[in-house]
């Protein structure tokens, strides 16, 4: 389980980007929440904590109970919908509270999901464009969308199966199956949104619907309500300008105005640019690329398929959610509450982000050129 590695093949500096990002993240939440500073605090250390440990483990040995992983991860899930101990947030139920613990499964099942791939594609590598596998591949991962889905939890559905199209392709899915779902599933979207924007059909929740029209048709007046916390949050960003207005300041803005609700998780980045100005939000973007690029190389370093799957399939899923959060904070996509990695509030997303990066660093400590690894 532990081995024996060598400290310089240890990637200090994907730890430094993350430590770097993770104390802005610190300093953001304070700003935008006083009360959750101490508790952001507190994830962040115990992520760094679980993600040291983790990375001195053998990926390949955890790897071998993938089935555990799996089966855990649907319990898990379904817990949050069949069991009393789903707690039910603004007609969503995406929550388990057991005596006064509360964490949110989707979080954590996205690493989960991305071990269970990272296994079972390697395992069937060589049979992965047979018919009967990418069918029970579609199937499991079918599963846990279904029940993510049925809380219901559209954004985090649709970034679990992006990522699962990403640990496809990179397994080696062929170009001929791709091209075919892409000629199949392209028309699909647009007749969804077709569906959505033109009738009253109950296909997707009211909420939904709602955040996806007033996008579309921003101009509309009936929608100005909803369009409002964009609005204010494209405001506040603007109003930083090149340096910002400083942290925790006192002169009127969108985030000691209120203006903005759950600013300290979906909307974190406009805090950054009201208070950071341009140069802080570069900072955070510039800082969000490295640990995603960092996890692409450590991925082509991998010692096998597995390593690289995992390294990338976590690169992508920062990459994934920062752009959601930072779109939806300047008005590029309709409204959805996606954490921003390492920065926004929620200790269920931190620590599971966390534990990801740990797996990331045990690739890359098992390297090819590394004495147990496959020879380069």
């Amino acid at each position: 389980m532990f081995r024996l590695y060598r400290l310089k093949n240890y990637n200090f500096r994907l730890v430094i980007w993350l430590v770097a990002l993770s104390a802005l993240g610190i300093l953001l939440v304070g700003s935008a929440k006083e009360s959750l500073q101490g508790k952001q605090i507190f994830g962040v250390i115990l992520g760094l904590t679980v993600m040291t440990v983790i990375s001195l483990i053998d990926f390949s040995w955890i790897l071998n109970f993938y089935w555990i992983i799996y089966i855990f991860n649907m319990i898990m899930l379904l817990l949050v919908i069949v069991s009393p101990y789903g707690k039910n947030t603004g007609g969503a139920t995406r929550w388990i509270n057991i005596g006064g613990f509360q964490f949110q499964p989707t979080e954590l099942s996205k690493i989960l999901l991305i071990l269970f791939f990272a296994r079972y594609l390697m395992v069937h590598e060589h049979e992965l464009n047979k018919l009967k596998t990418i069918l029970k591949s579609i199937v499991l991962i079918g599963a846990p969308l279904v029940l993510i889905a049925l809380q219901p939890d559209l954004k985090n559905t649709i970034t679990i199966a992006a990522i699962f199209c990403i640990l496809m392709y990179l397994a080696g899915l062929s170009y001929k199956i791709i091209g075919g779902v892409l000629l199949i599933g392209v028309p699909l979207v647009i007749i969804y949104l077709v569906l959505v924007t033109q009738t009253n059909l109950p296909i997707i929740n009211d909420y939904q619907r709602q955040r996806i029209m007033t996008f579309i048709y921003s101009e509309d007046k009936q929608y100005s309500d909803s369009r409002a916390q964009q609005d204010n949050s494209i405001m506040a960003i603007g109003s930083g300008q090149l340096t910002g207005k400083g942290l925790n300041t006192t002169s009127v803005s969108a985030n000691n105005g209120n203006f903005i609700s759950e600013i300290q998780t979906d909307f974190i980045y406009a805090v950054a640019g009201e208070e950071l100005g341009f140069i802080g939000s570069a900072a955070i973007i510039l800082l969000e690329l490295l640990i995603s690029m960092e996890c692409l190389f450590n991925g082509r370093k991998a010692k096998d398929l597995s390593g690289t799957l995992i390294c990338c399939a976590v690169g992508a899923l920062i990459m994934i959610q920062s752009f959601i959060n930072i779109s939806v904070a300047t008005g590029l996509f309709p409204n959805t509450g996606t954490p921003l990695p390492f920065v926004s509030y929620g200790l269920t997303s931190l620590v599971s982000l966390y534990m990801g990066m740990g797996f990331v660093l045990n690739v890359g400590l098992q390297s090819r050129t590394y004495p147990g690894g496959k020879k380069a």
